[in-house]
């Protein structure tokens, strides 16, 4: 159980640092996607991007 907590907030840390990076490349821009403004902070929720980056992961883990 602890391995999985960690892992999952090493993951939410490494993709938080990419963001922008990988808002270059579409991930947060698809349809479904929400992103809040609040106090002038963005707060996203890609939804639909990690349905999609979760199916190309198991795509290719089941490939390897």
């Amino acid at each position: 159980m602890i391995r999985w907590l960690l892992t999952t907030f090493v993951a939410v840390a490494v993709l938080s640092a990419c963001w922008p990076w990988l808002r270059k490349l579409g991930i947060g821009r698809m349809p479904g996607d929400i992103t809040l403004r609040l106090f002038g902070k963005e707060y996203p929720f890609p939804f639909m991007s990690t349905l999609v980056l979760s199916m190309l992961l198991s795509l290719i883990a089941r490939l390897l």
